[in-house]
């Protein structure tokens, strides 16, 4: 008789250390701002594959399980450099903070057992706000001409939206499943590379700033975000995310990279954990739900 009984405390801490993660991307893209986008997804998502290398046969246990996650994890990351390029930074970054709203609204739709209550809806939009506050600095303009990225930023969030919660749906598969996901991402946005981008090597210093992109941010979070799902009530950690943003900003100030920790930023802040502690209300005092297997 084998008994799985779902943590949130655990789920939070390895939500926690994607977030973290996550947020060191701004300052690392910004280091290796003149590398082409699809070139710096392909060698980042590479060396991240190798984090789960050892446990290779992993990648593919479950066919559909590595197309359905090799095609959100490069979908993701080729729709959001498009949209970086076909609109401001600014506005396709706060459209793809939608995806935490998305994860809270989707997993009350497609989990069972996950229904939607107003404490989630309402931490979600808080959170919501806050992030956009931390993203725009109170200052926001949405031109139609830049449609076509708007929307690409869109659709970047939809596809992580759906990714992080379908992952629930599927019968469970190993984290290190996670590592076929990065490496056959990384050859798509390799090719991509090589039919879309001018050729481009990387120089000699470029290469600790790809190594800790991909063994971080782009390699290790979407481990440790795989086991937080695992674990956890992704409408709480949808709302928690929105910290990254906060954060992001917080460390490309810290590192003097044109940011300032202004009121918006704390008041941003505020609003974030607030949201946050709204939706995650009675998560650690209900009592864990139990499911028994036979043997």
């Amino acid at each position: 008789m084998q008994r799985k009984i779902r943590n949130p405390a655990n789920a939070l801490f390895f939500a926690l250390i994607s977030i973290l993660l996550w947020s060191s991307f701004a300052t690392l893209g910004q280091r290796l701002r003149h590398v082409p986008p699809l070139l710096l997804v392909g060698l980042a998502l590479g060396i991240g594959s190798l984090i789960s290398l050892r446990n290779a046969k992993s990648w593919f246990a479950r066919p559909s399980i590595l197309l359905f996650g090799t095609g959100c994890m490069f979908g993701y990351h080729f729709l959001l450099f498009l949209a970086l390029r076909l609109s401001p930074p600014i506005e396709a970054n706060l459209l793809n903070y939608l995806w935490p709203l998305l994860i809270v609204l989707l997993s009350g739709a497609l989990l069972p057992g996950h229904r939607l209550e107003p404490r989630h809806v309402a931490g979600a939009l808080v959170a919501f706000l806050g992030a956009a506050l931390a993203i725009t600095d109170g200052r926001l303009s949405f031109d139609p001409a830049h449609l076509p990225g708007y929307l690409m930023a869109v659709g970047a969030a939809i596809t992580w939206a759906f990714y992080s919660v379908l992952t629930k749906r599927f019968s469970p598969f190993p984290t290190a499943a996670v590592g076929g996901f990065c490496f056959f991402s990384s050859l798509l946005a390799l090719a991509g590379h090589a039919v879309l981008e001018p050729p481009f090597r990387p120089a000699g210093s470029d290469w600790a700033q790809i190594l800790a992109l991909g063994l971080g941010p782009m390699g290790l979070a979407f481990y440790a975000w795989d086991a937080a799902l695992k674990r956890g009530d992704p409408r709480v950690i949808g709302a928690l995310s929105y910290l990254t943003p906060v954060l992001s900003t917080a460390l490309l100030a810290l590192f003097g990279m044109n940011a300032v920790l202004s009121l918006w930023s704390i008041a941003a802040l505020v609003l974030i954990v607030g949201g946050a502690g709204i939706s995650s209300i009675g998560i650690f005092t209900k009592r864990p739900r139990t499911r028994i297997s036979r043997p």
